[in-house]
């Protein structure tokens, strides 16, 4: 943006320049010229009062001597010619050019000329003067003089080069100047757009100067600065009413659940004793939903903390822990690692979580039988956790949705569960600067893969 703006400042002075030096050097071109043939006429004009006489008596030996002086001291031919246009007496330098014989017929009507208006250092047409030589109305002849333009081409192309000069400073001062015009102005919007990014990607506390740029733009910095408190209050309100409420349904869910269990000696029937345990069940997924909506919170919570971790170490005792219910629920579970180790940065306990979650899906969803492997590889500038399971996998619809808050595939409704575990990892991740992506696995199952930054 900052280009265009100097662009189009430059082109505007390149044309004001145009407008005022093209008319200036036109000018200047025509002053030299003028200059030069009111010099030749007043010459002319002279040897015109010195050539009557001598016309007239036939005594041109004085005037071809002022000729030959003036040609010698100046390099400018001169001519004087009779009504019949024949040469009565020339200099030495005399060379009759492409306009004396129009300039001659003027001159022998009674008219003074001179020509051209105006010489260009690209032309060498010369300048001609004629001036009639009249005695008592009556003219006897003409006076011509070619001035060679070479040096008046000299002389005007002198003058555009220094026009051209003060162009080329004037141009460069406009630059320099467009250049800090424009930072001035396009400052507060490129840090708003450098501050937009950075609370983007999780930096809340980031704020835009409001002391730079126009007014206009001050003001929109304010203003900016003003919804960027307001957003992040909300959040913060938001995300503590959560933790808060979360935390404080806790104890009267522990307490309802105690009284619900107390129940059970004193139910006779044996549907009661049925209701009474789904109850109990009941109880405890709503413990589940609670305990999973106090991790979001303060996953979400999490902002520019960062540490590093040896993902493969994380890796291994997450697969231990969660062996024995593995094992358990006829799933093989295994790890795949190399020797070397896999340093991650990331905000604290993000791979533990996101291992937690991705391994207890697939135990959960995967069936008796089936097979889970969590792979940990150094990957181009960071660590790749995968967690591979062979079960039932997702369709493409639904990967689209396995992230959403709550969301459960249909065939899944009545397994244990919140929904809130992909999207835990999805924050996690997100606000460790990673990736995650799913996929469906071959033959079958379901792929899960986290990327994050390589640490130190």
């Amino acid at each position: 943006m900052r280009r265009r703006l100097v662009i189009s400042y430059l082109l505007l002075m390149v044309l004001v320049l145009l407008a005022l030096e093209t008319p200036l050097a036109l000018t200047l071109a025509s002053r030299e010229t003028d200059r030069v043939r009111a010099d030749r006429l007043a010459d002319a004009t002279r040897f015109a009062s010195l050539a009557g006489p001598a016309l007239r008596d036939g005594a041109t030996g004085p005037l071809g001597g002022e000729l030959a002086s003036y040609d010698e001291l100046y390099g400018i031919g001169a001519a004087v010619v009779d009504r019949d246009r024949r040469t009565v007496v020339a200099s030495a330098s005399w060379r009759a050019g492409a306009g004396t014989a129009p300039a001659l017929d003027t001159a022998l009507s009674g008219l003074q000329v001179s020509e051209p208006d105006s010489v260009w250092p690209w032309t060498d047409t010369p300048v001609v003067v004629a001036v009639p030589i009249n005695d008592g109305g009556e003219v006897l002849g003409a006076v011509v003089i070619t001035t060679p333009s070479d040096r008046i081409g000299r002389s005007v192309a002198a003058w555009w080069a220094l026009l051209a000069g003060i162009g080329v400073l004037v141009v460069v001062a406009c630059v320099l100047l467009a250049f800090g015009l424009a930072g001035w102005v396009l400052r507060p919007v490129t840090e708003l757009d450098a501050v937009t990014h950075e609370i983007a990607e999780g930096d809340r506390g980031a704020r835009v100067q409001h002391r730079l740029g126009p007014p206009e733009l001050r003001r929109l910095a304010v203003s900016f600065n003003d919804m960027a408190d307001v957003v992040s209050d909300v959040m913060d309100r938001q995300r503590a009413f959560v933790a808060h409420a979360s935390h404080q349904l806790r104890n009267p869910l522990t307490a309802l659940r105690l009284r619900v269990e107390e129940l059970g000696p004193s139910l006779p029937d044996e549907d009661g004793r049925a209701e009474h345990q789904l109850a109990l069940e009941e109880t405890d997924r709503l413990a589940q939903v609670l305990d999973a909506l106090l991790t979001l919170a303060r996953a979400e919570r999490t902002e520019n903390e960062r540490v590093t971790v040896e993902a493969a170490a994380v890796a291994a005792s997450r697969v231990t822990a969660w062996e024995p219910l593995a094992r358990h629920r006829s799933v093989t579970l295994r790890l795949v690692t190399a020797d070397a180790p896999a340093y991650a940065r990331t905000v604290p306990t993000a791979v533990d979580q996101t291992l937690d979650a991705l391994i207890d899906n697939a135990v959960k969803f995967s069936g008796a039988g089936a097979e889970v492997t969590v792979t940990v590889r150094r990957t181009a500038g960071g660590v790749a956790v995968a967690v591979r399971d062979t079960g039932p996998g997702m369709t493409a619809s639904q990967l689209g949705q396995a992230t959403e808050r709550f969301w459960r595939a249909p065939q899944v409704q009545n397994v244990d569960g919140a929904g809130l575990g992909l999207t835990i990892v999805a924050v996690l991740v997100d606000a460790s600067d990673g990736r995650l992506t799913m996929r469906p696995a071959e033959p079958r199952g379901l792929l899960a893969e986290v990327w994050f930054p390589a640490g130190d």
